[in-house]
């Protein structure tokens, strides 16, 4: 008798929500997916950025979203470890894990775009230093500059108007 147990592995589409914040910088928060799925032990068959879309209502504080799609080979048992090891993330807001049996190697294959995500984040880590270097070159110290303001032409005093009233005056009534 054997007690070799065989561990069922499936085949799983994975959709990852993250914060804005947390895709500013986009390199570390497909680290981050990686490591998780390091964690549940599943292969990455492939990966690609969904979108990024205004969320249909606020989620921790949050009006907008980066939207990752994966599909991986993962034991069954290590799917509700992903899904926990989501929750506890700060730079994931949500996950869905759903089942890709249905699909072929060939179809999931051809979404795969992990050379994009490498791309947009080398794109977006030096977006940032361009803009981390012109705000550095844009501080000034002391007062702030202030534009010479032209002197008004001077207008001629206008007389103080009278008081007009809503009514008639008892002059003008008695004529």
């Amino acid at each position: 008798m054997s007690t070799d147990t065989q561990t069922r592995t499936g085949t799983y589409e994975v959709m990852f929500l993250a914060s804005q914040a947390a895709a500013a910088s986009f390199g570390d928060l497909v680290a981050h997916i990686n490591h998780l799925l390091e964690r549940a032990n599943a292969e990455v068959v492939a990966m690609k950025k969904w979108d990024d879309r205004r969320l249909a209502y606020e989620i921790d504080k949050q009006k907008r979203g980066v939207y990752i799609l994966a599909y991986i080979n993962c034991p069954t048992d290590m799917v509700a470890h992903l899904e926990r090891d989501v929750q506890i993330s700060d730079q994931l807001l949500r996950v869905l894990v759903t089942s890709a049996e249905h699909l072929t190697e060939e179809e999931i294959k051809a979404h795969d775009d992990r050379t994009g995500l490498d791309t947009e984040a080398k794109l977006r880590a030096e977006q940032g230093d361009t803009a981390d270097s012109e705000g550095s070159s844009k501080v000034r110290l002391g007062a702030p500059e202030q534009a010479p303001v032209a002197p008004a032409a001077e207008a001629p005093a206008e007389a103080p108007a009278e008081e007009s009233s809503e009514e008639p005056s008892k002059e003008e009534s008695a004529e």
